[in-house]
């Protein structure tokens, strides 16, 4: 696709930026989308959140603010635009609208779904209140908001610790990420009573994997998503959110290093470490790669697939979210 002389010197900086990730022949499909979205989102006043397992296309060219989910959560609340099209799934973007009630939030597939969301709902949440009365419910991001609802307060891979014991009891529900709960166990002295659901992308690591990785690349880090199983989290250097990972490679800057994570991950973090070696034995996360620019554009061209959330539902939920936002993440 031939770009022309326009879209080129507009998005020459940007493709600077990426070109250690996106392959020029890539960038000649990606450019004139990317120039018609920046340009839409000046004329409808439109923001675009984007989550760290964005392709870098995203990532880096037409996101506003890219971060993981607790900073998407904070700064969905703080901005000012009257369209918000969150880049990531179903749940960030209802997260969004409960931060947001009276904006008009997008998400670009509304098949964008989410294993750990899927593994729970308001029902089961109501079942596990009955069965423990009075155990508060700590409940994950990773939720639908009529799970949100049923929760006394959400957390974050980068403030579950912290949430679990700012409230002060000696039992909490932890839901619904069955190794995020056990991770978190190992660092509190706060009983957890946890749930069935796993990350399809974090449960297919395992721990041989990183112990092969580990003798193929003397001296390698090894990073770890704490949604992964207790004994990769056991094999690995470091375990931390999203965000965690990103800021141990900067202040590191490790010669190489491999992020158990989703493989968007390391492409966007290679982009601002060039002198780091990554190594990408990752999977895919198939809801996250459904989000793509000509998807986004229809978006905010139409306006469609809006989040559209009961009243009730989002002053419950609301409530949940504030109180994860107030306790901040994990020092």
């Amino acid at each position: 696709m031939e770009i022309n002389e326009q879209i080129k010197k507009e998005t020459d900086p940007i493709y600077q930026k990426v070109s250690k990730v996106i392959p020029e022949i890539e960038w000649a499909f990606h450019a004139p989308l990317i120039h018609k979205i920046n340009i839409l989102k000046k004329q409808k006043n439109a923001v675009v959140l984007a989550h760290n397992y964005q392709t870098p296309e995203i990532f880096h060219a037409v996101a506003d603010i890219a971060a993981d989910s607790l900073a998407l959560a904070v700064e969905a609340e703080k901005t000012n635009a009257d369209i918000i099209i969150l880049c990531g799934v179903h749940f960030m973007a209802e997260t969004a609208k409960l931060m947001n009630p009276n904006k008009k939030v997008l998400l670009p597939d509304m098949g964008a779904g989410c294993s750990l969301a899927s593994s729970i709902t308001g029902k089961d949440v109501r079942m596990l209140k009955e069965k423990y009365p009075g155990v508060p419910v700590v409940t994950y991001v990773n939720t639908s908001a009529e799970v949100k609802a049923e929760s006394d307060i959400c957390c974050t891979s980068a403030n579950a610790v912290r949430v679990v014991e700012s409230l002060g009891t000696d039992k909490v529900i932890f839901l619904p990420d069955q190794y995020m709960a056990k991770y978190v166990q190992t660092k509190t002295k706060v009983q957890i009573i946890s749930w069935v659901g796993t990350c399809i992308v974090h449960e297919k690591f395992s721990a041989q994997e990183i112990k092969d990785i580990k003798k193929q690349n003397p001296g390698i880090k090894v990073l770890t998503h704490p949604e992964c199983p207790p004994e990769v989290i056991a094999a690995s250097d470091f375990t931390g959110s999203t965000s965690g990972m990103s800021n141990y490679v900067k202040k590191n800057q490790p010669k190489k290093v491999m992020l158990v994570t989703e493989c968007s991950m390391s492409d966007n973090v290679q982009v601002d470490n060039p002198n780091v070696r990554f190594i990408r034995p990752c999977n895919l996360c198939p809801h996250m790669k459904r989000i793509s620019l000509q998807k986004i554009l229809e978006c905010l061209e139409k306006e469609t697939n809006e989040i559209l959330i009961p009243e009730i539902i989002i002053k419950k939920a609301q409530k949940a979210v504030e109180r994860m936002v107030a306790v901040g993440r994990s020092h």
